[in-house]
């Protein structure tokens, strides 16, 4: 006679324990998908904030790994247990049939109520989900966490025999796609006006790492400089005269800079002696701070920081006058154009009624990109002139007309080899026309 396996657990018992377990199925399959969807940098804030379970979620991401085997081994073994008992159970009172009803009833249960509904909850409000069940999460990790640790270590094993990379580590490139993934998704809901010119400053944030002061500078054909060999009284003429506060001041040729005059400096000065003729220009001036063209924005703006200066001189790699930079060019390319009446963009560009624009040649690429929302490419020049002569190739006779990046480009008038005005027909206008 075959000996009797069958398993005899009463009704009223079996049904409380697969309910039991249907509830702790639940709760371990929420943990999950709360530990893995959770915002490492909102739990970082909050926790900084003094936030006692948002520091408990950040020491569960920290170890994410074992925090998530130990919930998926709980979860599976709970599982497990809640169908061999409903089986059990269900062939004791069916026989055989037993076997497929239980695995309906149980497969029905586990997956709309142990898994479904949680981690849709989980999925929706990750971050509070997980903040609610942090310290609970702790306790599970400090009863399994011996077992997940050696299912982790076996993990990591056949992993590595796959030649599959287990390093949570990120380097710089990752995590600056990961910021400007998160930036790119900012304020895609509705009712949020402010979105695009917020998300436009956080991507000029990150690309102060990746551009140069070369990028933003006044060229030195649209600086005013001073001839410190100059009388005093012509001096202050040209300062008085001059669109800046800043003045380089050069002795003899134009790359030879000796100094910057500061325009209230002077005028002291001025005062203080009673006439023009009586103040020396060298007396006045503060020693230049050259820069090379090369350096980096982010860089610029903490030697801003550092310095307490505005102003710096931009020379290439032979020492040559290149331009000048300030404080103000920097902060414009984060915040966008600070017009006031002196800059390029009112100045250099007046739009016709035809939709096409009189553009100065030196206005730069960057500021129409920001005014009229182009995609001009600011690589290959910095002013619009510089961008027709790199695509033409040549110095375009008045007159000529070229196209390229959608856009059409007129010539209309030159100074010497310079192109020193010219009108351009932007895609939309061109397609109105």
């Amino acid at each position: 006679m075959e000996p009797d396996l069958q398993l005899d657990v009463p009704l009223y018992v079996a049904g409380p324990l697969v309910l039991f377990c249907l509830l702790l199925a639940a709760y371990l399959s929420a943990a999950e998908t709360a530990i893995t969807g959770a915002s490492r940098q909102r739990m970082h804030r909050l926790a900084q904030q003094g936030n006692k379970r948002a520091a408990l979620v950040n020491g569960l991401l920290d170890r994410k790994d074992e925090t998530v085997s130990a919930v998926l081994l709980g979860n599976n073994v709970v599982n497990i247990f809640s169908a061999s008992l409903t089986t059990a159970v269900l062939t004791a009172l069916f026989g055989a049939a037993g076997v497929v009803y239980a695995t309906i009833a149980i497969g029905v249960l586990v997956v709309i109520f142990a898994e479904v509904m949680p981690k849709t909850w989980a999925l929706l409000r990750a971050d509070r989900v997980a903040l609610i069940l942090a310290p609970s999460i702790v306790i599970t990790l400090a009863v399994l966490g011996p077992m997940a640790r050696g299912v982790a270590w076996i993990s990591r094993f056949f992993l590595g025999l796959m030649r599959v990379q287990t390093d949570l580590t990120h380097d710089a490139s990752e995590q600056n796609e990961l910021l400007r993934g998160a930036i790119e998704m900012h304020g895609q809901g509705e009712g949020d006006g402010d979105a695009p010119h917020e998300k436009e400053m956080l991507r000029s944030v990150l690309e102060l790492g990746d551009r140069t002061v070369g990028d933003v500078m006044t060229h030195r054909g649209n600086v005013v400089l001073i001839d410190a060999d100059q009388p005093t009284d012509d001096i202050v003429s040209q300062v008085l005269a001059a669109p800046n506060t800043r003045i380089p001041v050069y002795r003899s040729q134009p790359d030879n800079i000796v100094g910057v005059v500061h325009a209230k400096d002077l005028f002291r000065a001025v005062k203080a002696a009673g006439s023009p003729e009586a103040v020396k220009i060298d007396e006045v001036m503060t020693p230049p701070w050259f820069i090379p063209e090369s350096t980096i924005l982010f860089d610029q703006l903490q030697a801003f920081r550092a310095r307490h200066e505005h102003f710096a001189i931009v020379v290439d790699e032979y020492g040559a006058l290149r331009g000048i930079v300030t404080l103000e060019d920097i902060i414009e390319e984060i915040v966008g154009d600070i017009e006031d009446e002196h800059d390029a963009i009112k100045r250099g560009v007046v739009r016709r009624d035809d939709g096409s624009m009189i553009c100065q040649g030196d206005v730069p690429i960057r500021d129409l990109n920001r005014e009229f929302g182009w995609n001009l490419p600011q690589d290959v020049a910095i002013t619009i002139a510089g961008l027709v002569l790199h695509e033409a190739r040549r110095i375009p006779e008045v007159g000529q007309m070229y196209a390229f990046y959608g856009f059409r480009f007129e010539i209309l008038k030159r100074e010497g080899t310079r192109i020193a005005e010219l009108r351009i027909v932007p895609p939309a206008a061109i397609q109105a026309g």
